[in-house]
């Protein structure tokens, strides 16, 4: 049964990080070099992450500077960012792309937080998933005589409390986000 509990949990794990990345390539107000996680760039024929490619920096609050370690690559970097779901717009000098972060308006604030509330939740049926794998290996191990019934009582209680634990990290993980998103 620990085997069970342990698997649970590794799952849940999992499915905090997987949400922490999501939400990290969100856009805020302000800049984060989080923002282009997702970005790939034409490297040689090879869709790339940008930051293999180039480097990233924050100088100030709103602004980003990608410095391509190739200079042909500057025009691909630009597209890949304009083609992306940031709708940010870059500008180079042939050298490097600067982009400033405008300010999100209400509505987009809004709509932002939507959608990090759907991803919240789909990370929520995701441990609740993992919740009901683990009770239904409990369950077997008891129907096969591994484990007592008490035993399986214990271990249900074990995995509803380590789903409890989840939900209120990602409850959590969302309201930070929120305030993020919603900050001025």
């Amino acid at each position: 049964m620990k085997d069970v509990l342990h698997n649970a949990e590794e799952r849940m794990k999992k499915s905090i990080v997987s949400l922490e990345n999501e939400f990290n390539a969100l856009r805020t107000g302000r800049a984060s070099a989080a923002l282009f996680d997702k970005i790939r760039v034409d490297y040689y024929g090879q869709p790339s992450p940008l930051s293999q490619v180039a480097n990233i920096s924050i100088p100030e609050a709103r602004l980003v500077v990608i410095q391509p370690w190739d200079k042909n690559l500057i025009n691909e970097i630009e597209k890949a960012i304009m083609s992306s779901e940031l709708s940010l717009n870059p500008s180079n000098d042939g050298k490097v792309i600067r982009i400033n972060i405008p300010p999100l308006t209400e509505e987009r604030r809004k709509d932002l937080v939507k959608v990090a509330k759907n991803t919240a939740e789909q990370s929520r049926v995701a441990i609740r998933n993992i919740r009901r794998d683990a009770i239904e290996s409990i369950k077997q191990l008891e129907k096969n005589k591994e484990i007592s019934e008490d035993e399986q009582k214990v271990g249900e209680t074990k995995v509803q409390k380590l789903t409890d634990t989840y939900v209120k990290k990602i409850n959590d993980i969302l309201t930070i986000k929120e305030q993020e998103i919603m900050e001025v």
